[in-house]
């Protein structure tokens, strides 16, 4: 039978009849037939109304979002999907639901994965170009933690209350928090928990599941700034970041508690460094240690993070590319925090601030002093920056404290 069926195939050609079919199959898949067969998998629903219907009133909207996104770019990219099925609408819906302020503009989009920022790119770029004071599509962006660098970074404590150096990282080929199964979340915990298996020393510590604490275990960590709260806002509710609560959230911390690594928080892992006083240098060769352990642990697992060129490493955010930096001093200057011009000088400084409780007055002064930028400098750039700038401070607010005028000193 087998002698039979071999003759029959080989007199009708099949073999070669078969092998010119997959020839002609290959030669006409185009270049990414993963990404070619996302994007026709439009659900039944959807296609019974055109892209006019279907787009978002953006009418009374402030957020970056809203200023780009057009009727036209939406009909173009709405039935389009990522290889991992993220599509435009789970980008966009945070900016839809919040529509922002005039003098205090949000994003209004996030990444549901990494491949969101090139499927989507007609609208992450002009919003990324925004949010970082101009990055074309051609910047490259450089990444270098190196506290060897700095200049200064030793406070006077009379002003600076505490210091602190965090960023955040991404697992590559896990879907960002906004768009994560419940199995990615676990599958990141076990490999941030592992990784933190390799702190010695100072970053030495133990790990904790939110899932297992008491009440008042989750308040006192929150409290010392150690963990996360319940992401609740109206912003992180619409980013879907809280699915879940709290499957495999939690936090590593070291035993001294100045160091902290989060996991399945706004990212994948926030990495975390802070101490009390004004040693910023200190805060920040602890966070390059740590960066590098984990970067390291990772990559002996098979993982790497998300990283490329021109956007540096990925995250959910399109205001935390590059570096994902935020480098903060608590800082006391009632003086200069009333000055008429504080904000302009901050502008100038490329430095935000924030009062602590809301009130400058009821909290003594003490502002939270951070860099503004992301992308486009490198991590030790930016943590210059703000020694600079918070020396700038204290310069300043010695001499209104004492009385003096600091018209032209900005």
């Amino acid at each position: 039978m087998a002698d039979q069926k071999s003759a029959y195939l080989q007199k009708h050609q099949i073999p070669e009849l078969i092998d010119s079919l997959i020839n002609k199959l290959v030669d006409a898949m185009p270049a990414n037939p993963k990404q070619f067969l996302a994007d026709q998998l439009t659900s039944a629903a959807d296609s019974k109304f055109t892209a006019a219907e279907s787009f978002p009133n953006l009418s009374h909207h402030s957020n970056i979002m809203s200023k780009y996104l057009t009727p036209e770019m939406y009909a173009k990219l709405k039935d389009k999907k990522t290889p991992n099925g993220v599509t435009l609408d789970d980008c966009i819906q945070v900016g839809v639901d919040n529509p922002g302020h005039p003098y205090a503009k949000t994003i209004g989009i996030v990444a549901g994965d990494e491949e969101s920022y090139d499927v989507f790119a007609e609208l992450f770029d002009p919003v990324i170009d925004d949010r970082h004071g101009g990055y074309p599509k051609t910047a490259i962006h450089k990444s270098d933690v190196d506290p060897s660098k700095l200049r200064g970074g030793q406070f006077e404590e009379e002003y600076v209350v505490s210091v602190r150096v965090r960023t955040g990282r991404s697992i590559r080929g896990l879907r960002l928090p906004p768009n994560m199964s419940r199995a990615e979340r676990r599958s990141l915990e076990k490999i941030v928990v592992k990784a933190t298996e390799a702190f010695q020393g100072q970053l030495s510590g133990k790990y904790f599941g939110v899932y297992n604490m008491t009440p008042e275990d989750i308040d006192g960590l929150v409290h010392d700034h150690l963990l996360f709260e319940k992401p609740i806002t109206p912003y992180l509710t619409s980013a879907r970041i809280g699915r879940d609560w709290p499957d495999s959230r939690g936090v590593f911390h070291n035993t001294d508690r100045t160091f902290a690594v989060w996991v399945n928080t706004e990212d994948h892992v926030r990495i975390i460094s802070m101490q009390k006083g004004g040693n910023m240098k200190e805060c920040f060769e602890r966070f390059a240690d740590a960066v590098s352990l984990v970067e390291e642990s990772v990559k002996r697992q098979g993982h790497e993070f998300m990283y490329n060129d021109h956007l540096g490493f990925i995250l959910t955010c399109p205001s935390n590319l590059g570096t994902g930096i935020r480098a903060g001093v608590h800082i006391k200057i009632p003086n200069l925090s009333a000055d008429p011009k504080f904000q302009d000088f901050l502008k100038k400084w490329r430095l935000a601030a924030k009062s602590l409780s809301g009130d400058a007055i009821v909290s003594g002064g003490i502002w939270d002093i951070s860099n503004v930028d992301r992308l486009g400098k490198t991590e030790t750039e930016l943590v210059q920056i703000v020694i600079d700038g918070v020396n700038k401070c204290i310069e300043l607010e010695k001499v209104l404290a004492d009385g003096g005028s600091i018209e032209g000193r900005y």
